[in-house]
Formats: structure tokens, sequence, C-alpha cells
């Protein structure tokens, strides 16, 4: 069992291309190695998945249920609509934090809206590359002081 399931949503795979004022210009290959440089530290193994196809990260986070302790994620566009990984975020028993690179709340007010935020323990926006090694740190602390915990 690994410890920590890292799920990047639609367009991440643009990093560093992709509106870099908005996402700054790490791409994704250099947020992995940073969160695989910071799970090494923590002593912690962490998988990461990306996929642009909803369908895909439903089947993912179904499949965490047996085989991860945790999940980091960022669903990018699908936090604001997607109901299907909403509820399969909602049947894993483990911790859950959702992170953004951008801070949503100084966007459009859609990005306002996180359908998955109330099934997950916490929630880190607006830190760039640093709310992924954020959202790790806050993991790692999760399972330190829970093997699991509640939520709605």
């Amino acid at each position: 069992m690994i410890d920590i399931l890292v799920i990047f949503g639609p367009n991440l795979n643009m990093l560093g291309t992709r509106e870099p004022h908005i996402y700054g210009s790490d791409t994704l290959a250099d947020i992995k190695a940073e969160l695989e440089a910071q799970a090494s530290r923590l002593d912690r193994e962490i998988t990461t998945v990306q996929s642009n196809d909803e369908g895909a990260l439903v089947t993912k986070i179904q499949r965490a249920r047996g085989t991860a302790k945790a999940i980091l994620f960022n669903l990018a566009a699908y936090t604001h609509t997607s109901i299907a990984l909403r509820d399969a975020l909602a049947m894993f028993d483990g911790p859950k934090v959702e992170v953004h690179l951008s801070n949503n709340y100084q966007r459009e007010a859609f990005r306002e809206i996180s359908l998955t935020a109330p099934v997950s323990n916490g929630l880190i926006v607006g830190f760039g590359t640093d709310s992924f090694l954020l959202g790790l740190n806050a993991v790692d602390g999760l399972l330190k002081r829970l093997k699991t915990i509640p939520v709605k």
C-alpha cells in the first residue's frame, strides 16, 4: 500500500506554458520532482497520476480505496463541476487534501465553488507549486495524527 496518491487533473499537463502569469512557470515534471523529494524527506511513498479524463480520475480514486492511505489532489476545472469526482472522494476513507496553484477566490466567481472541498479534510490555494508541498505536509500530519479522519 502506498502512503499518498497525488492526483493532477485536466490541463495540469500544460503547466509551464499555460497562462504562466496565473499558474507560474513550473512544469508538471518540476512539481512531481519537488513532491518526490519532499515525500522522501517525510519518509512517505507517493504515486502521481495526471489525466484530462474525468472517468479515469474517478476510477483512480475508487481504486485508491484499497491501495492508498491518503489522497492529495488538484482536480483543476473538475473541482467546480464534477459531482462524480466529489462522490468518489466521499467514498475514500483516508485523509484528502485539495490544493490549487492559484487563489480561486481572486478569479472568476465560478472558481469560488469547490464541490470537492466539503468531502476533503482541508484546502490549500494560491501558493503556486508550494500549494502541493504544503498539501503534502498537511497529509503527512493527518496520517501521523489519526488513521482516518471522518469527513462529512
